[in-house]
């Protein structure tokens, strides 16, 4: 399966979430920090481990990077 993963720098950080799973969101100060956390949220709603969670840098538009979240279910 492949899913949107959109991370979105904010005035104090950056918040990434998961539209297509309702409360699949995150925050940190940085980009990294963002992603890892989502991650591990995602792990957890989509009971998947997260080595089996792969990441693809999509697209940019403004201050929004739109990521693929791919895996396996």
């Amino acid at each position: 399966m492949v899913i949107d993963l959109v991370v979105t720098k904010t005035n104090d950080g950056y918040t990434a979430e998961i539209p297509s799973i309702k409360g699949c969101e995150s925050w940190a100060h940085d980009e990294d920090t963002v992603i890892e956390k989502i991650i591990e949220l995602s792990s957890f709603y989509l009971q998947v481990p997260v080595k089996q969670l792969k990441i693809d840098r999509a697209r940019k538009e403004d201050n929004r990077i739109i990521y693929k979240l791919i895996f396996d279910k």
